[in-house]
């Protein structure tokens, strides 16, 4: 092959295994486990063997488990949720991620472990990133909460994340519900709970009242990106995104240094693409963008941001469509949403109306 068709063939694979794995009945197959388990090992040249793995709570505790090196995400997550005494029924709204604690306290959160990748391969091939196997909750709906009441374990995951949030400033409280957090801290004479907990009565009033107050305040349960490039409103822009509670919200520093916060909704979001740009100069890290197509006052418009999150903000996107979808057929209504990945070479040329092709994507298929 020359170059081109080189390249040409690496793109076309690219976005081939990017699609195939919005299929949930493939993923959760076993040939398709079977064959990305395999190649993960074969990749990394792990073999499958005896190892033990840290799981990282929001509050900085670890639980240690006696794996398989060839374990899956979901097996790991069962394992752990299952040592922490929740109810079976509630792992769904849990997902296992990876993530990065900077000295500077600052918490970035570089990707949603999928359910068939293999999280003990995954840490050694991302040991330059220093990166820790986290849990945390998986739904960007906060009222979604009281669902998880009930149970003792989840309303201490719940309240390590929450407070977690608080001391990274992921949420913004005003300045009364502030003062309230702090009373109610004060009062309770705790600002965090781990697993030894005492699990009595008053304990689990002071959680829920904690839990039912901070879902107040503005960012509560959305993922934070690292602070990004972005093409809006014009080139040369910086942005703090926050994604959650059905809308991309971006604090945009303008190039004049000016503050734009802007909230972009997923009901007038129409489609996005995750595309690589290709390595860094130092080839240590791939660039990515993500892209998507957004109706701005009747107008359909691209929107661009350069992250390396790309693949975590579109797992947040499918995640809210997901949530969105559940709870628009229950009042009858339909949405529709084609989300999917765009080679390099395509990408430099702006998609013709003509040329795009929009389907209905189901529940499921997310």
């Amino acid at each position: 092959m020359t170059k081109s068709m080189a390249d040409e063939r690496q793109s076309q694979l690219e976005q081939y295994l990017q699609n195939v794995t919005l299929d949930s009945n493939i993923t959760n197959s076993d040939v398709f486990i079977a064959f990305f388990r395999k190649l993960q090992q074969d990749t990394f040249k792990i073999q499958t063997q005896r190892a033990f793995l840290d799981v990282y709570l929001a509050d900085g505790s670890n639980i240690k488990l006696d794996i398989q090196t060839s374990d899956t995400a979901e097996q790991i997550l069962e394992v752990t949720l299952c040592k922490m005494g929740l109810s079976r029924e509630l792992t769904k709204y849990f997902s296992l991620f990876f993530f990065q604690d900077h000295d500077d306290g600052v918490l970035s959160v570089v990707k949603k472990v999928a359910e068939f990748e293999l999280p003990y391969v995954s840490l050694q091939s991302m040991k330059v990133l220093h990166c820790k196997l986290g849990i945390r909750k998986w739904y960007m709906d906060p009222s979604l909460d009281t669902l998880l009441m009930d149970c003792r374990a989840s309303l201490n995951l719940l309240y390590m994340q929450a407070i977690q949030e608080v001391e990274r400033n992921w949420v913004k409280p005003t300045e009364g519900q502030m003062q309230e957090l702090e009373l109610l801290q004060k009062n309770a004479h705790k600002v965090k709970v781990s697993l030894a907990f005492t699990a009595n009565h008053s304990s689990s009033i002071f959680l829920l009242q904690f839990l039912e107050l901070i879902r107040e305040m503005q960012f509560y349960g959305y993922v934070r990106l690292d602070p990004c490039m972005c093409d809006y409103p014009e080139e040369g822009c910086t942005a703090d995104v926050y994604v959650g509670n059905n809308e991309i919200n971006c604090c945009i520093k303008l190039p004049t240094n000016q503050i734009k916060e802007v909230s972009f909704k997923i009901n007038r979001l129409r489609s996005w693409q995750v595309t690589f740009l290709g390595a860094t100069k130092g080839g240590e890290e791939d660039t990515l963008e993500f892209r998507f197509e957004y109706n701005d006052s009747g107008t359909w418009q691209w929107i661009i941001l350069y992250t390396k999150q790309a693949f975590l903000l579109s797992s947040c996107l499918k995640k809210m469509i997901s949530e969105h979808m559940t709870k628009a057929a229950r009042e009858g209504q339909e949405m529709v949403v084609h989300s999917g990945f765009i080679s390099r070479k395509r990408f430099l040329v702006r998609p013709n109306e003509d040329d795009r092709v929009f389907e209905k994507i189901r529940e499921e298929d997310l």
